[in-house]
């Protein structure tokens, strides 16, 4: 009677540990669920980086073709300021071939006169 009382029996140890075990097999259940989302969650941050570094590219390159842009422009303005110069010369020399035509068309009037004023004496 005496070692009755001083050991458990294996039934009342069996009833004590199956909560335990029911528990403990939940709590893996769940620890295995938040592992799935863990690696989920990391290959998605690894896919955020990826794109963060895609990104800074882009905005490299196109920072890059700003530049090239904005270059382009001001030599489109500058070949257009010299084009605007060339056209003002040309006028001008236009202009000028004008005045001098309406001059060699007068000199040849007067040419003209003076030469029959001559077969006229």
């Amino acid at each position: 009677m005496l070692l009755s009382f001083g050991c458990a029996s294996r039934d009342y140890v069996r009833q004590q540990i199956e909560p335990l075990v029911d528990r403990i097999s939940k709590l893996e259940a769940r620890v295995s669920s938040i592992e799935t989302r863990v690696s989920a969650l990391e290959g998605k941050i690894a896919e955020i980086d990826e794109a963060k570094k895609e990104a800074s590219e882009a905005r490299s390159l196109a920072q890059e073709a700003m530049n090239t842009a904005r270059d382009c422009c001001a030599k489109a303005d500058a070949a257009v300021s010299r084009a605007e110069a060339a056209a003002n010369k040309a006028e001008a020399a236009a202009n000028r071939a004008e005045e001098a035509a309406r001059m060699a068309e007068a000199a040849a009037g007067k040419a003209g006169k003076a030469f029959e004023l001559q077969q006229k004496k």
